[in-house]
């Protein structure tokens, strides 16, 4: 099922993207909330690498929605497409005054939250029933990212203020955040604060479940359910 705009020629989403670019949206501007703090300049580095990632995964959705809208000024003008232009320019660590455009983030907020807000909670229930598969695909990649890189800075965090710390740098963290999520376990990063190895704990079971998700999911797509295989005999 997918949710029906009121400006006619817009590109239209299932709910199970929506969503994904709903969550994605929200954890952009804690991202942004974060940036304004006073934290480390390691810590800081760290979440400029996450906000210009997410940037480009905002400019491939202002892509994906510019071309399917017919006409395209449907999405660019009417739908306000070019606030999420303005929202999706990266810094690079270079064009800090981009960080502005960032509040333009709340349009696409406001307009995913209006265009969920049209389904009923039966026909999202039912949606979910329908379309698990794509559910699972964009929860299980939603979690990831956000387990990967909420685990990396609070590390940083922690790790960062020990003197025998030999996690130090945003580059640091990322990699063992990697190697740990994947329950590969390298060995080379390892947190030796308390606070530390409770985060660590945490991403080595979200790691496990994870990859079980992705097993399953990459399992589903290579096997053909019950009803295709009945489908293939009656057919042969």
């Amino acid at each position: 099922m997918t949710s029906r705009s009121d400006i006619p020629g817009l590109r239209e989403h299932g709910n199970a993207y929506n969503i994904f670019i709903l969550v994605l949206t929200i954890y952009s501007l804690v991202v942004m909330v974060l940036l304004v703090l006073p934290i480390q300049q390691a810590v800081r580095d760290l979440l400029n690498v996450y906000d210009n990632v997410i940037c480009v995964l905002f400019l491939g959705d202002f892509v994906n929605n510019l071309a399917g809208s017919r006409p395209r000024r449907a999405y660019f003008i009417q739908a306000r497409g070019w606030l999420d232009l303005l929202g999706s320019i990266p810094s690079l660590g270079f064009f800090q005054v981009t960080a502005l455009f960032r509040l333009a983030r709340l349009s696409r907020l406001a307009r995913i939250t209006r265009l969920l807000g049209g389904n009923s909670r039966k026909e999202l229930i039912r949606d979910v029933v329908d379309n698990r598969g794509q559910y699972a695909a964009f929860i299980t990649i939603l979690a990831a990212g956000i387990v990967l890189s909420a685990a990396s800075i609070l590390v940083l965090q922690f790790e960062s203020a020990d003197p025998d710390a030999n996690i130090r740098t945003g580059g640091d963290a990322l990699w063992w955040g990697i190697v740990t999520i994947t329950t590969v376990g390298y060995g080379d990063r390892f947190p030796v604060t308390l606070m530390g190895r409770a985060i660590a704990l945490f991403v080595m079971l979200a790691g496990v479940g994870i990859i079980g998700a992705l097993a399953s999911i990459l399992a589903s797509l290579l096997v053909p359910s019950a009803d295709e295989t009945a489908a293939a005999a009656g057919a042969a």
